[in-house]
């Protein structure tokens, strides 16, 4: 089956993603997106009216991209079992840590900026809690017996090694999938075996 062709929102989006990891904030104008998506100058500003608009696409697109990741949609993951969960988790790092790396570093160009703008804050945590949620669930149907304050401490423990792997000490050397899987695996059985 050939793919089908992305939607034009979709590749400004995606266009947008690139510009926010190669230049930063600063760096993401209407025209930059129009430039790095290969369309004629206006084309942004016709999809995303304003800055705050151009921002909620490319945080939802980052999302879906997040999820695509995953093969399926928040309300659709589910995992058999504990050792199932671990293997998507690990999974979901692996893939962020490698065809997911632009993504991320725009992620983190987003975070920074909703330090300082609370329009922003507000569509990074709205996206934040989407991620969030499945999360709370799978816990819940593995067994835990606090889903809510693990599910903080599993993407606690995801976003560090992340951003340790992306924009920290270990960028240049990030685990492969096996570490992943050990790390998240042993982390799993202390919430979920523990006295």
């Amino acid at each position: 089956m050939v793919p089908a062709e992305p939607t034009r929102t979709t590749q400004l989006a995606d266009a947008a993603i690139a510009v926010l990891a190669e230049h930063g904030m600063r760096g993401l104008t209407h025209r930059a997106v129009d430039r790095t998506a290969g369309l004629p100058i206006g084309s942004t500003s016709y999809y995303a009216r304003t800055r705050a608009a151009l921002l909620e696409l490319t945080m939802d697109r980052m999302v879906e991209l997040d999820f695509a990741s995953a093969g399926a949609e928040p309300s659709e993951l589910a995992v058999p079992d504990i050792h199932a969960f671990g293997e998507l988790v690990a999974g979901l790092l692996h893939s962020m840590l490698t065809t997911g790396r632009v993504r991320m570093l725009a992620r983190y160009e987003f975070a920074l900026e909703g330090t300082r703008r609370p329009e922003l804050r507000a569509v990074y945590d709205r996206a934040g809690t989407r991620l969030r949620e499945p999360t709370v669930r799978m816990l819940r149907a593995a067994g835990a017996p606090d889903p809510q304050r693990q599910a903080r401490t599993l993407v606690a423990f995801c976003e560090g090694i992340l951003f340790d792997s992306i924009a920290g000490v270990n960028r240049e050397n990030p685990p492969e999938l096996a570490e992943l899987l050990a790390g998240i695996r042993e982390l799993l059985h202390g919430m979920l075996h523990a006295d």
